[in-house]
């Protein structure tokens, strides 16, 4: 099979993740880089996608290890690997699969990052909401924080999505699955003020969808607003390493701390299996620990 041809099949299969089961962009972009450096990889040996080598996989994870790549990093190359192969198995481009005999590299899951409430409680009092952007900046923590989103749930906001009457956001999430998510009196407070001062000041035409606008009216990138969440940390003191998703994980951590069933706590996430959800009894238990070995005379 040629180059042209290997192309093609890639691109088919990433339109099949897209069309049939409405994985997001980010994900698209991760089966993208996988899939790209594994067809890169059997080009430099003449092989074709659909027929690799048998050995070829297992030497190009020990090289990557022996590369410094971590073992989560190969255990997601060879999901998405694993998953190609499986789609081209099922539309009849291939008879067997290639990779049927390599085992996936087994990753004890981490804990997600958090932060103590009173964390929280700093990071939230940060912005500057004398001024319009710190207004929005406030409000988007309170957001994020009071309904667990996702940052891509959350930038993706449109004005219509917020029922401030009911205290709920209407959120499309991975598969373009919808939920209802409740805000929390505090979020629904900061959206009430910013709605009717700062949203407008923001934007050329108010008219436009966005409910947190950028640049050109339109919605703030994730990669904006991870920016700013990194200079509320640092004003707020908070020395920690941060991700995208530590209010998300705060969020979860908290109400399972408070008493909240992992059910319900699933439902408010979006999550489609509770096992995903189950890591979060993790961080509450090691939190736990951690009380008992600070405050407890035989800690």
């Amino acid at each position: 099979m040629s180059a042209a041809a290997d192309r093609d099949t890639l691109e088919a299969f990433l339109d099949a993740l897209w069309l049939e089961q409405g994985v997001s962009d980010h994900t698209l972009a991760a089966y993208r880089r996988d899939l790209a450096a594994w067809a890169a990889r059997l080009a430099e040996r003449d092989e074709a996608l659909l027929a690799p080598a048998p050995a070829t996989l297992p030497i190009w994870l020990d090289e990557r290890r022996e590369a410094g790549y971590r073992l989560r990093s190969n255990a997601r190359l060879l999901s998405s690997l694993r998953r190609f192969y499986r789609w081209a198995l099922e539309t009849g481009r291939l008879e067997r699969d290639p990779l049927a005999e390599i085992r996936l590299p087994r990753v004890r899951p981490s804990l997600p990052e958090t932060l103590e409430e009173d964390e929280v409680e700093r990071l939230l009092a940060a912005p500057d909401v004398t001024t319009d952007l710190g207004l929005r900046d406030r409000t988007m923590l309170e957001v994020l924080y009071g309904a667990g989103l996702r940052v891509s749930e959350l930038v993706g906001l449109g004005v219509e999505a917020v029922n401030l009457r009911q205290g709920v956001v209407r959120v499309r999430g991975k598969g373009d699955k919808d939920r209802l998510v409740p805000l929390g009196e505090e979020a629904v407070d900061w959206l009430s003020r910013y709605l009717r001062t700062a949203r407008g000041a923001l934007m050329q035409d108010p008219t436009r969808p966005a409910l947190f606008p950028g640049r050109g009216d339109r919605p703030l990138t994730r990669q904006a607003f991870w920016y700013r969440i990194k200079h509320h940390a640092r004003v707020a003191g908070i020395e920690r390493p941060l991700s995208p998703h530590t209010l998300r994980h705060a969020f979860a951590t908290h109400l399972l701390n408070h008493g909240a069933n992992l059910r319900v706590v699933q439902l408010l996430l979006g999550h489609s299996d509770l096992s995903t959800t189950q890591i979060y009894t993790h961080v509450a238990q090691a939190r736990l620990e951690r009380l008992h070995a600070d405050h407890h005379p035989r800690g």
